[in-house]
C-alpha cells in the first residue's frame, strides 16, 4: 500500500510542479487548428467516397 501512496505523491508533484501547461491563447489556438483540420479531413473523405461511389454505380451499371 505504500508503494500506492509513494505513486499518487509523486504523480502530484510531477503534474504540479514539473509539467509545463500551455497558456490560454495557445490553448484556443492549438484547438481551433485541430477543429479546422478535423473538418477539412472530412470534407476530403467525403469527397473521396463520394467519386468511388459515383465509379463504382458507373462501373456495375456497364
Amino acid at each position: 500500500m505504500s508503494k500506492f501512496i509513494n505513486y499518487l505523491k509523486e504523480s502530484y508533484v510531477e503534474l504540479v510542479k514539473k509539467t509545463t501547461w500551455p497558456t490560454w491563447d495557445k490553448l484556443q489556438s492549438s484547438a481551433i487548428l485541430v477543429m479546422v483540420t478535423t473538418a477539412l479531413l472530412a470534407v476530403a473523405l467525403f469527397l473521396i467516397d463520394f467519386v468511388f461511389q459515383h465509379l463504382m454505380t458507373a462501373i456495375y451499371t456497364l
